[in-house]
C-alpha cells in the first residue's frame, strides 16, 4: 500500500494510522529503503514523499479481563 505524506507527518502517526499503534513505525522505515538518511532520523516527515506501507502479520490483543474462553 501507497501513502503519501502531507506537511509535518510524523513517523509515529503514520503507524498508528495504519496499525493503529505508532510504534511499528521502524516497519515503515524498512520498507523504504531508497528514503534519505535526513528524513529517515527526522521526526517529522516532509509533504509529498511516497511511502510504501508494508501488510504485517498483527496478532490480535485482547483485554486483559476476558476469560481465556471468550478470546
Amino acid at each position: 500500500m501507497k501513502y503519501r505524506t502531507i506537511q509535518n507527518d510524523r513517523w509515529d502517526q503514520v503507524s498508528m494510522m495504519f496499525y493503529g499503534h505508532p510504534d511499528y513505525y521502524k516497519e515503515i522505515i524498512k520498507a523504504n529503503p531508497y528514503l534519505s538518511d535526513e528524513i529517515k532520523r527526522s521526526p517529522l516527515l516532509p509533504a509529498g514523499v511516497e511511502l510504501e506501507i508494508p501488510e504485517l502479520e498483527m496478532e490480535p490483543t485482547y483485554p486483559e479481563e476476558l476469560p481465556p474462553w471468550k478470546r
